[in-house]
């Protein structure tokens, strides 16, 4: 008898692990660029470049919403922001809805996500969760568990989160596959790195993009409104960490009173005496900015390299990360039948156009990346480079553990491609609606569809269009509507925008798209 029930015990653990894991990695803000595998010019990342020499590495892979909050409820439920509900940072995901995680618990997964939520509600369709509150800190992160209360951990945000996640694949239920979701703050603004990595990277000098130092006056309403600006709107003492008694009183540079608190904060979050260590590193930018009161490009050229060292130096952090998940992984013998996922909920700007952040249409922000590992699966080494987009990771997920995605959903499942069992989507063009607009850095609300080669854009709220040739003007600087000889362009890509628009039920009226 008890040997009929080890027999019927280790048959159920070996028929659930028939199935696979699934690890998906979503960091905050981090670009491509910012990734070896994608670009060598300014960083190294063994951790995550692993997954691209031992996998699979998308280049056009991209968001359809290009912020936080919408980005991980179309991360849920495989739909466009207007159908999920969550247009913006400001709105409560409604957790009563079916899910990609609750599609997964029905057949026999155990489900758990670690880190940022950034949804308002609390997470439901998980067996386990362990969330940030808000955008959360990198210094003593605070931690809501699924009790509801709130506990301060110490230590650094990145190294919390994949200690927990550690952690919980250490007590998880070993008869059921699993799927765990470990999600990054970093490398979000206000970009604040651990000393390890601060002392690597705050002499690094990194290669100005072509269009840091571009006019943007005159290019339409929309840039001319923007207010993310590295020279104008990236905060010396909070965002780049200038102790404010080294400018105070120093015309265009002294801060204002929001700007030391959010320094006070910062740097009172972070114990000793590793916050003397930093202070001390940051002192060379206020001793440099006292010395020579900078100012235009000069200043910029400062505030760039800057924010680049902070920026990459929390990257850094988490490509350590990412690699102790993959040590993990091998060490316990879990790596032939997990499949893993990296990504960031979005792109960046790194200095293109002179500015940070994100939110645009344009590819540097809409574009994200996308590694994908599954040993036997997904052969090694392999570069993709079909257009698929953030609807497409909960039915992918899905689809690879062999369970069909809910009809509900809007993307396209990728398994067939990534595996190599197809060499191409039924898709031509993607959809894209971004409606935030507010003091935070005031993009304006637009939409549009980004094909192989084009790309048009509708500031809708403004009644402007924009029209981009991706091959020759990668850096969509030309706009090219009102180009004689591109108008029969506009108006095909016109009438592919609004088929779209209808195939994915976005039927709210857009200045002129009613």
């Amino acid at each position: 008898m008890r040997f009929l029930f080890l027999f019927l015990l280790m048959t159920t653990i070996s028929s659930a692990q028939q199935k696979p894991n699934i690890i998906y990695i979503m960091s905050d803000d981090h670009d491509a660029d910012a990734i070896s595998a994608y670009n060598q010019s300014f960083i190294q990342t063994p951790g995550i470049d692993r997954l691209a020499k031992e996998g699979i590495r998308v280049t056009n892979n991209f968001v359809s919403n290009s912020i936080c909050g919408p980005v991980r409820a179309t991360l849920l439920t495989g739909q466009h922001s207007h159908i999920n509900g969550v247009k913006d940072n400001r709105t409560r995901f409604d957790s009563s809805r079916m899910t990609m995680p609750k599609v997964f618990q029905q057949n026999g997964y155990q489900t758990a996500i670690i880190g940022k939520w950034h949804l308002h509600s609390y997470p439901t369709g998980f067996d386990f969760w362990k969330i940030l509150p808000g955008q959360g800190l990198y210094f003593e992160p605070r931690i809501i568990s699924m009790k509801g209360d709130t506990s301060t951990y110490h230590g650094y945000a990145t190294d919390v989160i994949t200690d927990e996640a550690i952690k919980w694949l250490n007590g998880r239920d070993q008869s059921k596959p699993f799927v765990l979701h470990i999600h990054h703050k970093a490398p979000h603004r206000n970009f604040l790195p651990k000393l390890k990595y601060l002392e690597q990277f705050h002499t690094k000098n990194f290669p100005e993009p072509p269009t840091l130092y571009t006019d943007t006056a005159g290019h339409g309403t929309a840039w001319s409104l923007q207010t993310m600006s590295i020279l104008h709107d990236l905060r010396l003492c909070s965002d780049l960490k200038v102790d404010p008694s080294f400018i105070a009183g120093i015309p265009g540079l002294a801060p204002d009173h929001s700007d030391i608190a959010y320094y006070n904060a910062v740097m009172n979050r972070i114990p000793e005496p590793e916050r003397s260590s930093i202070k001390k590193i940051y002192e060379e930018r206020g001793e440099l900015l006292q010395r020579l009161k900078p100012t235009g490009k000069e200043l910029l050229k400062y505030k760039y390299q800057w924010y680049m060292q902070d920026y990459m130096a929390c990257v850094a952090s988490v490509d350590e990360n990412v690699g102790r998940v993959l040590d993990y992984l091998d060490k316990n013998k879990l790596t032939e039948n997990t499949l893993v996922i990296y990504t960031g909920d979005q792109g960046m700007f790194l200095g293109e156009n002179g500015w940070f952040d994100k939110r645009w249409m344009y590819d540097v922000s809409m574009n994200a990346p996308l590694l994908m590992r599954w040993p036997g699966k997904i052969k090694a080494g392999t570069a993709c480079s079909a257009l698929t987009q953030s609807i497409d990771y909960a039915p992918t997920m899905l689809g690879a553990a062999g369970i069909n995605p809910p009809e509900f959903m809007q993307g396209i499942n990728l398994t067939p491609l990534i595996t190599g069992r197809e060499k191409s989507v039924d898709r031509k063009n993607l959809y894209y609606h971004f409606y935030e607009y507010g003091a935070d850095h005031t993009v304006l609300p637009h939409l549009g569809v980004r094909a192989e080669r084009y790309k048009l854009i509708y500031f809708y709220t403004v009644n402007e269009w924009e029209l981009y040739d991706l091959k020759k003007d990668p850096a969509e600087q030309t706009n090219l509507i009102k180009s004689g000889k591109h108008q029969k362009l506009f108006l095909k890509m016109k009438e592919d925008l609004i088929t779209l628009r209808n195939k994915y039920k976005d039927l709210e009226p857009a200045g002129e798209l009613k």
